[in-house]
């Protein structure tokens, strides 16, 4: 294959470590049907789908989808269909389904690109307000300090910008769902008032973007690691090229 079609697997921003990497098409697309835009972040498009969960809570908000399941789980089905806004739900529909196949459609691209790429990335790149460098990190550590609390194991990445938009809406759920208050009055054995005080709408949010956001942990410090191999192991080849020692080990 030609040398010139090849080009470095990631790069440095004050933002994080954007990359290339394998995954399956199927579990971004899977992310993507969670919650729009989680997929994109986990293929590193976080333009994208930091635009696609905005759209995700406002046409969601709109449509007034989260209150229909809420009612439909109940077996309150003429109530859900009552609640529906259809002017929003249409619209919903359409940007969902193409979200989901846009991301497979990326991560199918991207899987083919991951062979035309090399890993050629420093230990670290200094920027005037941040300093980005690789190390091995424990994908379990960074997947724990998400459950604790989402946006946490972003930083723990160093995934600054999107660690900081995770706890701001975490923070926003948690204050528009009364979660926290309806747990301390559970904790009381005020379960009426508990349930009562519940908002369901900004509730539902809650169980797919805590689960998204220990999962895109996890595989990022997967890959972060896998970076820090391959950029090490290119960097010894480079260095001892031509000499009798074997980096990859003895064989047969």
């Amino acid at each position: 294959m030609s040398e010139t079609l090849t080009f470095t697997k990631a790069k440095y921003s004050t933002a994080g470590i954007s990359y290339i990497m394998y995954h399956r098409p199927c579990i971004v697309a899977w992310w993507s049907a969670v919650f729009p835009g989680f997929g994109h972040y986990l293929l590193n498009q976080y333009a994208r789908g930091t635009l696609l969960t905005l759209l995700e809570l406002i046409i969601n908000t709109g449509a007034h989808i989260n209150e229909a399941m809420v009612y439909s789980f109940c077996g309150e089905v003429e109530l859900a269909k009552s609640v529906i806004n259809l002017d929003w739900m249409i619209g919903y529909i359409a940007i969902y389904l193409l979200t989901v196949g846009d991301s497979y459609r990326a991560a199918n691209q991207f899987n083919k690109l991951v062979h035309l790429s090399i890993p050629n990335l420093s230990n670290v790149q200094i920027f005037p307000t941040e300093i980005q460098y690789l190390q091995i990190r424990n994908p379990l550590i960074s997947a724990l300090y998400s459950l604790l609390f989402p946006g946490l194991g972003q930083l723990y990445n160093h995934r600054v910008f999107l660690g900081f938009y995770a706890i701001f809406w975490w923070w926003m759920y948690i204050l528009l769902s009364h979660v926290h208050k309806s747990l301390i009055l559970s904790m009381i054995g005020d379960f009426d008032s508990s349930i009562k005080m519940l908002n369901p709408h900004w509730l539902l949010f809650m169980p797919s973007v805590l689960g998204g956001s220990v999962y895109h942990a996890y595989i990022t410090c997967v890959h972060h690691n896998i970076l820090v191999q391959e950029s090490q192991e290119e960097r010894l080849t480079n260095r001892y090229a031509g000499s009798k020692f074997s980096l990859r080990g003895a064989k047969g």
